[in-house]
């Protein structure tokens, strides 16, 4: 064999050992992410599609989950966000909450559901009324210290960039078939709330279940196209309950102004059950 064909061989060779030394590396890898955490989340159901496909190269962002809580609490590498409107700001959360997380909230609030109410923008108290159709609750400040959601309390005030303590107790929700809340803004018209914490300025709702059909969160004056709303073609755009999910939007403008395009509904459930949980935030410290 001549040299030159040999130096080449010599390469091939050399390239071909180190390519297989480093895909089983990654995957050696991959194992021990998996034995630190388990197998069921969706981070490392995508690996394993990476690793089936012969893509072995672990995607950005994916932390040390046994050796960094904070990485684990603010769930970074799993959240993908995605950007529906820039006016109104409406931002989709993929994968904000995990499982275990929403079927916490849901058992806390089971038992203490009631039947929602609108704030009255005369008196700024909670009054029932047709506009809204639910049952609801609201944690309690014991509550928010709990692990669990305190962790979602900071992952929120995280990705929302506003403090904690300008958030207002979460409330859990259940729409039951043909319920809805009829369009409305989360923004105040009334003064006795604006005392309490300024003006809300945005809101996270997250999504807690999706054996649901219909309820979906549909902003009708963003985007220029059409969705379907509770099993109606409506104009606008239409966020789908999907468990874990969560929707960032905001009720004030870039310019500080309440921005009366950040109207939204609860489409009517046509089957199943809507669970949300939502989480208002305010200009100053919420009392």
């Amino acid at each position: 064999m001549a040299p030159a064909m040999k130096i080449v061989f010599a390469l091939l060779t050399f390239v071909t050992v180190g390519m297989i030394i480093g895909a089983l590396s990654q995957l050696a890898f991959i194992r021990k992410l998996e034995d630190s955490y388990g197998t069921d989340s969706q981070p490392f159901r995508r690996l394993r599609g990476l690793e089936r496909s012969g893509h072995l190269q672990l995607p950005m962002g994916i932390p040390y989950w046994n050796n960094d809580k904070e990485a684990e609490i603010l769930r970074l590498g799993y959240i993908k966000p995605e950007v529906l409107s820039w006016s109104p700001r409406i931002i989709l959360l993929h994968n904000f909450l995990s499982l275990e997380e929403c079927d916490y909230l849901r058992a806390v609030a089971l038992p203490r559901l009631k039947i929602s109410t609108v704030v009255d923008a005369k008196t700024g108290k909670g009054v029932k009324s047709d506009v809204r159709t639910s049952s609801g609750m609201f944690l309690n400040y014991e509550e928010k210290k709990y692990p669990m959601v305190h962790a979602i309390e900071k992952r929120i005030s995280v990705y929302s960039q506003v403090p904690i303590e300008n958030g207002e107790l979460m409330q859990v929700l259940r729409y039951e078939k043909n319920q809805f809340y009829r369009p409305h803004h989360d923004y105040f018209s009334d003064t006795f709330n604006l005392k309490r914490g300024g003006q809300r300025i945005a809101t996270m709702l997250m999504y807690l279940g999706d054996n649901v059909e219909g309820g979906e969160t549909h902003f009708p004056l963003a985007g220029s196209g059409e969705c379907s709303c509770g099993g109606q073609l409506e104009k606008g755009i239409c966020v789908k309950p999907v468990k874990g999910n969560a929707v960032l939007f905001w009720s004030m403008g870039l310019d500080g102004q309440s921005d009366p395009d950040s109207v939204h509904a609860g489409c009517p459930v046509i089957s199943g059950e809507k669970w949300s949980a939502t989480k208002w935030m305010r200009q100053t410290t919420h009392v």
